[in-house]
């Protein structure tokens, strides 16, 4: 999942945090972001090597019609969170009712902890290949939540978005134009529509975080594109792997290749440390950067470009959540956990 709070995936990867912002001189952070409610207004904390806080406004028309003709992404209504049974293993989190804090320091893990994210990246990517095949047209987004949801809780874990500073389902659904976090809801799934779905696993005490992009029905071939270049954005970023080498050549890995095809690297939200905690060192930059740090044995991370079609600027909607792009441009993710070892990166998130 994305830092933006995170996770962290937003998470700044990806997710949302509290309401106020953390110096970026106190403690590092992946990805911390705010969202006032009633406005647009994505509130972004960066390493103090980019440019420390930086906020970015935006207006757009939620009725405007892209270019392609798709309708834009509207929110539909959301059921409430689903129950998880009292002997599952919950993640802290879900008990402090209160946002998670940052997480210094990187996950670097002994035999015993490397067999237990490989366990709960496992998972992971079971539930995710599961999810891919219940997209069809008509599926709602909140039906993939729940099939999810009862994957993981069926097989010992714990959902790890659900709870997660507030947020309200078991899985990220982002449809089209969604960059990252949406929540599930009652939204049919449309021919032609692209989504990504972002599983986390919480199991044994360690997270699994994974997610992809998928095609809904007959996908025209842009958004084909699109989907693929952004794929092909993940694995050259793993290939680069390894103990010592700089997180900051993943940024530009990414951002090269995005480049060819005239791509936008959304730079808002991040990777991410993962392991015991599900959002902690090191900030995982997908665009050029600056930053220091080098990569460490036994050490895991995700990586998770999230790559646009058109603007890379982020809108969030009224939920505090569901970030899409400015001009209702497409946006194509792919995610996956990863383990640095002396031969460079085993990945924990594959079936």
């Amino acid at each position: 999942m994305a830092g933006s709070m995170s996770l962290q995936s937003r998470l700044v990867s990806s997710f949302v945090g509290g309401d106020r912002l953390i110096n970026p001189y106190q403690r590092p952070i992946h990805h911390l972001f705010r969202c006032c409610p009633g406005r647009k207004h994505v509130s972004m904390q960066l390493p103090k090597t980019l440019s420390g806080l930086t906020n970015l406004i935006f207006k757009r028309n939620l009725d405007q019609v892209s270019k392609s003709g798709r309708k834009p992404l509207r929110p539909g209504k959301v059921s409430p969170p689903r129950p998880v049974p009292s002997h599952i293993q919950r993640p802290p989190y879900v008990k402090s009712q209160h946002p998670p804090g940052i997480a210094s320091g990187p996950e670097v893990h002994d035999e015993r902890g490397i067999e237990c994210m490989r366990a709960s990246g496992r998972l992971a990517a079971r539930v995710l290949e599961y999810a891919g095949t219940l997209v069809k047209p008509g599926v709602k987004t909140d039906e993939i939540d729940e099939a999810v949801h009862q994957m993981i809780i069926d097989n010992g874990g714990y959902p790890s978005p659900l709870g997660y500073g507030g947020f309200p389902k078991s899985v990220c659904t982002s449809v089209n134009e969604c960059i990252c976090h949406g929540i599930p809801d009652s939204r049919p799934l449309e021919d032609g529509d692209i989504i990504n779905i972002d599983v986390t696993s919480y199991l044994n005490g360690y997270h699994g975080d994974t997610s992809a992009t998928f095609f809904c029905g007959e996908v025209d071939d842009e958004a084909k594109k699109l989907v693929q270049v952004t794929k092909e954005c993940l694995d050259k970023a793993i290939s680069i792997c390894g103990p010592g080498v700089e997180y900051k050549k993943i940024g530009r890995t990414i951002h090269d290749y995005a480049d060819k095809y005239g791509y936008g690297v959304v730079r808002q939200f991040v990777g991410h440390g993962v392991g015991r905690v599900f959002h902690a060192d090191p900030v995982i930059m997908h665009c050029r950067n600056t930053d220091g740090g080098r990569m460490i044995l036994n050490q895991t991370f995700t990586i998770e470009p999230m790559i646009t079609m058109g603007s890379y600027n982020p809108i969030m909607w009224d939920d505090d959540w569901t970030v899409v792009t400015e001009d209702g441009s497409l946006s194509a993710q792919f995610e996956h956990t990863i383990l640095i070892t002396k031969d460079g990166a085993e990945i924990l998130t594959q079936c």
